[in-house]
């Protein structure tokens, strides 16, 4: 796939993220070849961000040294805890040392934003666990740290596990707690709660890339299942390894389906988004038709969102309610 299936007004990419997987299993010289080719083929701006995502076991001297020659700008590594239980539990390869000698690694060769994603709520561990495990990952001076809570799903290994009751699973309100105290403590560290599991050290190293997802920017997906946007229409690309190879061997695009967008569905989405990121969504024509105001003061008594001139956003509590809030404020 190259630029030739873009239309000629498409304006210089801005980022890059290799991520969903672990990329960083590739040898450092495959991702410069990576980043090569998607430079040949695409028009990328200057200050493009290039993020990747990384296990710790994979960022040697020789890989960290490699990723900053061939331009990647952010590194994020899945670190998932310093707890050496909640690793064990998660079943990772790695361990606690592991995350922090990749962090360091990364710093010596260069690279200036480095993230780090953590998971909580696993094993039922108390908040005084969280905020230990937070304040370890602080003290590495992360530019980026994103915290997932542990979700148990049908049909996973630990669905199966929780169904059998060999599983401690945290309550809703455990999960409240955890993840108000988590936000407590890195906004008072000095991170910005910028989106429901994204805390950033500046406005400066909030991921770029994501920040189109819930802006509703355009975004280009390459690679089985990956999904694309241009502002009106959404289309995801045929989810096998084989099939995708296959439409670009044959000269086609490795579709697998496309929606064109209503009105009602692009307004929607603008409410969703911006109420899982601080800056909120501005009330204007698009969207006036389709809010509630009555919800909106409802929400707005309780504390889950703010209302300044015409912009509405979610508060930290709101942020529990990201799902629902949405639904409370649209007709």
């Amino acid at each position: 796939m190259s630029s030739r299936f873009l239309p000629e007004t498409c304006p210089a990419f801005d980022s890059i993220h290799l991520g969903g997987g672990t990329p960083s299993l590739l040898a450092g010289e495959y991702l410069a070849e990576i980043l090569d080719c998607l430079r040949s083929c695409f028009r990328i701006g200057d200050n493009c961000e290039t993020a990747i995502e990384a296990d710790p076991l994979d960022i040697t001297d020789e890989k960290a040294a490699f990723l900053k020659a061939a331009g990647f700008t952010r590194v994020v590594v899945g670190a998932q805890s310093f707890d050496e239980r909640v690793i064990s539990f998660l079943g990772r390869r790695h361990r606690a040392k592991d995350s922090i000698a990749a962090v360091n690694v990364l710093r010596d060769a260069g690279i200036e934003n480095i993230g780090l994603d953590l998971i909580y709520g696993a094993e039922g561990l108390p908040v005084s666990a969280w905020i230990s495990d937070l304040d370890e990952a602080v003290s590495l001076s992360p530019e980026h740290i994103s915290c997932y809570c542990l979700t148990v799903e049908d049909g996973t290994v630990f669905g199966r596990l929780a169904s059998k009751g060999r599983l401690k699973v945290s309550s809703a309100e455990a999960e409240r707690e955890l993840f108000l105290a988590g936000s407590r403590f890195l906004r008072d560290k000095g991170y910005i709660h910028y989106e429901v599991s994204n805390f950033a050290s500046a406005e400066r190293h909030m991921s770029g890339h994501n920040l189109k997802y819930w802006r509703r920017e355009p975004y280009l997906g390459l690679g089985p299942s990956a999904h694309s946007f241009d502002g009106g229409r959404r289309w995801w690309n045929k989810r096998t390894v084989r099939g995708y190879c296959e439409s670009l061997e044959a000269g086609d695009l490795p579709l697998q389906g496309m929606e064109h967008l209503t009105e009602e569905q692009s307004a929607l989405e603008m409410i969703a988004m911006g109420l899982r990121i601080r800056v909120g969504f501005k009330l204007d024509e698009v969207i006036l038709p389709w809010i509630d105001q009555q919800g909106v003061d409802a929400m707005l008594a309780q504390g889950l969102i703010s209302c300044a001139g015409r912009i509405i956003a979610p508060t930290v509590e709101g942020y529990l309610f990201a799902d629902r809030l949405p639904l409370e404020i649209t007709k």
